[in-house]
């Protein structure tokens, strides 16, 4: 069992490291300070090629699959976890129109339309340097309004119309990452018409300056503030048929069915405990500027040292088990290894975070250093939508039981 990476992801490995620690990092504190989203760090993303990190290579792009990506977002996170989480968006929707897509049922015709219209959309990453936003989130209360659904503990409301020569779009977002500078927005709506949920799916490719495409409400969170996540409004947007980033239903059965999409964003937080682990060894040894080294460590904040390292390394563990399974037909086993896998990861991420504070001291508090801002950009792991910790937990566990009454012959 060979856990190592091979030779073409240790070169993007190397290549993310090289852009987070000498790039990312210097710029970090002042976008967190003015939360700001961070243009610079996506134009050196733009210029290494990595915009077109998950294109296949037939359409210029770098290839990587699933799993690589992973690791290479590991590794842009310690540089700047808010860059990590907003490229996350971009390269989730590469991912979703390629790899994911072609692991989906289709049928032929569907299939040939899908690849003529995502080579377009690959190709127009790699030449001319566009970006994805995913507005998945939706402030739909219960009772809102009889078109909404409840898909995996979520309400899901934004309606597409259909129309001549394509959609009429109406509805609302939150939490859109990207919101001041992603060229289009990969925005999941539910045809309005009869039919299961599945099939009514529609994910759609909304442009940024589209007539009808609002932004509004202050960006003032106490993490994640660079990742520009503002309030969308949808009012009567018009996307041609050609706005389809995925045929129809396709993005449902996806959401549905997909056991590895919500680690795609968890390698944001895995990059961010190591980087939290890091700096407090840093901080504590001399190697963080104004913070002097600490002539003595005694055995309680010795043993907090250990202890961060063997949750760091346990998650590791567990993740990369989970992501490696990624290119395999997900029977029970394998999703479950991946919702432990997520949630481990959104937990830990506080704990080595809140923990390399206290080691460090009452001074890690101070905006001075990167321990405070580590720990409030811990805090969005386990609140993101669609797999918050509790929605995670709760799949979790009815799979678990589902899983143990067909076992024992007593399923409804």
């Amino acid at each position: 069992m060979d856990m190592q990476p091979n030779a073409r992801q240790r070169e993007l490995i190397d290549r993310a490291r090289e852009l987070a620690m000498d790039c990312f990092a210097a710029r970090a504190a002042d976008l967190d300070r003015t939360a700001q989203f961070p243009f610079e760090d996506f134009d050196d993303l733009r210029e290494a090629g990595f915009l077109g990190l998950c294109v296949p290579e037939e359409f210029g792009g770098l290839g990587a699959d699933l799993e690589t990506y992973c690791l290479v977002s590991e590794q842009l996170a310690q540089g700047n976890a808010s860059t990590a989480l907003t490229y996350n968006m971009h390269c989730f929707t590469m991912l979703m129109m390629g790899e994911m897509a072609d692991a989906h049922d289709m049928d032929a015709e569907v299939r040939a339309r899908h690849a003529v219209l995502r080579e377009r959309n690959f190709r127009e990453v790699v030449e001319k340097g566009v970006t994805y936003g995913q507005p998945h989130s939706e402030p739909i209360e219960e009772g809102e309004t009889d078109t909404a659904f409840t898909v995996g503990g979520r309400r899901f409301g934004t309606v597409a119309d259909k129309v001549d020569g394509g959609y009429r779009l109406n509805g609302r977002k939150f939490f859109v990452s990207l919101s001041d500078s992603a060229d289009y927005f990969a925005t999941p709506a539910i045809l309005n018409q009869e039919g299961g949920f599945v099939e009514r799916t529609l994910y759609l490719k909304v442009p940024r300056q589209a007539e009808g495409v609002s932004f509004a409400g202050d960006w003032d969170p106490i993490g994640m503030r660079p990742t520009v996540s503002r309030n969308m409004v949808l009012t009567d947007v018009f996307v041609p048929d050609e706005a389809e980033i995925l045929p129809p239903g396709v993005f449902g059965g996806l959401y549905l069915s997909n056991a590895h999409g919500p680690l795609l964003f968890s390698a944001t937080f895995l990059g961010l405990m190591q980087r939290a682990y890091a700096d407090a060894l840093d901080y504590l040894t001399g190697g963080m500027d104004g913070a002097p080294a600490k002539t003595t460590v005694g055995p309680v904040q010795g043993k907090a040292i250990a202890d961060m390292l063997f949750k760091v390394e346990a998650a590791r563990a567990l993740y990369f088990h989970a992501v490696s399974e990624a290119g395999l037909k997900p029977d029970h086993a394998i999703r479950q290894r991946a919702r432990a896998a997520h949630v481990i990861v959104q937990r830990t991420v506080v704990e080595v975070a809140q923990e390399a504070v206290r080691v460090c001291g009452g001074r890690a508090l101070l905006k001075a250093f990167p321990l405070e801002r580590h720990l409030r950009d811990a805090q969005a792991a386990s609140v993101m939508r669609p797999w918050t910790l509790e929605i995670a937990t709760e799949a979790s566990w009815n799979s678990a039981l589902r899983a143990a009454r067909r076992k024992n012959g007593t399923a409804d």
